[in-house]
């Protein structure tokens, strides 16, 4: 009995000793995640006459992963490459010809594009999606284009026959610029030779900084492709260069890149630290001491607008915006009047084959997907099949609430701990700041808002 009592004794002070060096190991990694990669060299804030971003108008898509239906779409290969993620490739080539036509119908200037232009960068894919954006040209809209983790030497470009996935070309860095010289690198007036970045000009006074995020120059055959940011030290060099030129040439700065710049829900550094640039923090604060207010982005999928505030250095806006063949599929609209930014959403899932169910399917799709991810996470964990089920649905609705932007509160699902085993409660206690960050809102307004340019 003795033996026993200081079995328990020991095993008590070794759980009370971890429990204590849980706030030390929090502050150590907190630390460590601050901690630049990089060297910053900050602008100065104390220029009185930062520059006016000149009037226009200019659509935003991101994230549109086109697949062309040659490549395959039965087997179970192709169910698995469905079934795992939240798109809708089936859709992704119409989807993308009604945005086209919706943004020649409006009256923007130019178009955003901000990476993941293919599934996982098919050279077919890649022709298509320039294709696409021709039309946009033939009318007389720029169109400046970014890559995504998925577009540029892709190790997972592939076809699918019956239960095999079977590798076809993808496209080099030399391929992608020459692919898409008409929309943005062919005209740009800065290339970087490191990298796939590059600044437009497609209004006068007007530079939109595109830079490449992604570490596409890492893949390595045989596996799959980096999905996480990040800047290299020349690249912030070069990056350095171009903001102070536009200082100094009195030219206002949009910067647009794949990954986030700001972190878009309190925990989402923690959980998916691969949506957002390596050094984010860093990066937001050089951004916002050059005098840049709006950062583009893609990624996550979801319509989301966040704000960093760098105190004299000013604020910084990241605005995210969906994927195109992610429900509900957004175009963003933005208009500068002012030196004010008005934005407005469209949801092409609410438009694209009216009449049928289409839209309920594709929001159905989603949420199953999402729910499948995180029940096969949860059972890794021992928890039980039908504890998994109900923290699953929970977290598939908070997830598309997050997805759709605006996100209400009075619309969470009630969650009733009681209905979860004491494992169960145990591990949702420790991933509940998953589902409460997803649905509460940071500020501004995510689909329709105004934000202040000054």
């Amino acid at each position: 009995m003795k033996k026993k009592y200081k079995l328990r004794n020991i095993f008590l002070g070794l759980f009370v000793g971890l429990l204590a060096l849980i706030p030390v190991s929090l502050a150590i990694s907190g630390y460590l995640e601050n901690r630049s990669k990089l060297q910053y060299t900050y602008g100065d804030t104390s220029i009185e006459n930062p520059s006016i971003y000149p009037d226009t108008k200019f659509a935003v898509i991101s994230d549109i992963h086109f697949y062309d239906v040659s490549l395959g779409t039965t087997g179970k290969a192709f169910e698995k490459a469905l079934n795992s993620d939240r798109k809708l490739l089936m859709e992704s080539s119409d989807l993308l010809n009604l945005a086209v036509d919706n943004i020649i119908s409006s009256d923007v200037k130019f178009v955003l594009v901000t990476g993941d232009l293919t599934k996982d960068g098919e050279l077919v894919n890649h022709v298509k999606a320039a294709e696409a954006f021709a039309k946009l040209k033939q009318k007389g809209i720029k169109v400046c284009v970014i890559p995504g983790n998925h577009d540029v030497n892709n190790p997972g470009a592939s076809r699918y026959e019956g239960n095999s996935a079977v590798s076809v070309p993808n496209v080099s860095f030399e391929q992608f610029t020459d692919i898409y010289k008409n929309y943005g690198y062919g005209d740009a007036i800065y290339h970087d030779e490191n990298s796939l970045s590059y600044v437009a000009e497609p209004v006068k006074n007007l530079w939109v900084v595109a830079v490449d995020s992604t570490r596409s120059s890492e893949n390595k055959s045989g596996t799959e492709e980096i999905v996480s940011g990040k800047l290299s030290q020349s690249q912030e060099q070069w990056l350095e260069g171009v903001l102070k030129k536009a200082r100094q040439n009195g030219k206002a700065v949009i910067y647009m890149e794949h990954h986030g710049v700001v972190e878009h829900w309190k925990g989402q550094a923690k959980l998916h630290p691969d949506y957002l640039i390596q050094d984010y923090n860093h990066v937001g604060k050089f951004l916002a001491s050059y005098g840049v207010r709006l950062a583009f982005t893609g990624h996550y999928h979801a319509q989301d607008i966040t704000m960093s505030d760098f105190g004299v250095d000013g604020k910084l806006y990241d605005i995210e915006t969906g994927s195109l063949i992610t429900a509900p599929c957004t175009i963003r609209y933005c208009k500068i009047s002012g030196n004010k930014l008005n934005i407005e959403s469209a949801k092409l899932v609410e438009k694209y084959k009216p009449g049928t169910d289409f839209a309920a399917n594709a929001a159905r799709f989603v949420k199953k997907n999402v729910k499948l991810e995180a029940y096969n996470t949860l059972r890794k964990f021992f928890v039980s099949e039908k504890d998994s089920e109900y923290i699953g649905d929970n977290v598939a609705a908070a997830f598309y609430a997050h997805y759709n932007g605006d996100e209400k509160a009075a619309e969470r699902p009630f969650f009733d701990t009681d209905r979860l085993s004491l494992w169960g409660r145990i591990v949702y206690s420790t991933e509940k700041y998953v589902i409460d960050g997803l649905w509460r809102d940071l500020p501004p307004e995510d689909n329709n808002t105004t934000i202040n340019l000054n």
